[in-house]
């Protein structure tokens, strides 16, 4: 192992360093999306959150609650693009430059691979969001069910949860009973469904569950 190493150049050194630790990257990236960490309660949700804050201006809370779903759409994929586009290029190029390619033609093929690989997890990542509202969600079926907030609900607005929707993880809008304001992350249970699209939400422990309009 030394030995090959050793026979590498400081450049093929440096891509396949590079392809290692973008590789971790990506698979962390790809596990929190299938676990529901990406974004889900921790950071970006409060990042998302913050910045829904500064374009809201004018806006009412529901301008609001779109312009942070939209920031958070947007940079969920230029990172996961950017991450996959790096991740190829850079063990392409370590390959392609192992197998004694020139500098300039391993870039080039793997810039190639990484575009592809880019825009191939943009597309997924744009459909997933389609494929979980896909079909007639029954709201109905997460009563008394305990979620967390995703995005933060204003006082008397607007915000999102993640809650189990007909046995599926899903963001669904929620507003605060009694009109509260709740921060993302918090631990919320649906106290009734206000809407085809919309529940109300209470703080875990604040009150007992109550039924459907």
């Amino acid at each position: 192992m030394s030995e090959w190493w050793s026979g590498l150049s400081p450049v093929n050194q440096a891509f396949y360093c590079a392809a290692a630790f973008f590789s971790v990257a990506f698979a962390w990236q790809l596990i929190s999306v299938f676990v529901g960490l990406d974004g889900g309660d921790g950071l970006d949700a409060d990042m998302d959150s913050a910045g829904a804050g500064h374009v809201a201006g004018d806006f009412d809370h529901g301008a609001q609650f779109d312009a942070a779903e939209t920031v958070s759409a947007f940079r969920m994929l230029s990172m996961q693009s950017l991450v996959t586009f790096f991740t190829l290029f850079c063990w392409g190029s370590a390959l392609y430059l192992s197998r004694g390619d020139s500098v300039a033609r391993a870039m080039g093929v793997s810039a190639v691979w990484g575009l592809a690989g880019m825009t191939l997890v943009a597309f997924i990542l744009h459909q997933l969001p389609k494929l979980a509202h896909t079909g007639t969600r029954n709201l109905r079926s997460c009563l008394g069910a305990e979620g967390t907030v995703y995005l933060d609900i204003p006082a008397g607005g607007t915000g999102e949860i993640r809650v189990s929707v007909s046995d599926v993880i899903s963001h669904v809008k929620a507003r605060a009973a009694g009109g509260e304001a709740m921060k993302s992350g918090a631990p919320v249970r649906v106290r009734r469904v206000l809407d085809t699209t919309t529940v109300e939400v209470e703080a875990v422990g604040s009150g007992t569950k109550g039924g459907a309009t």
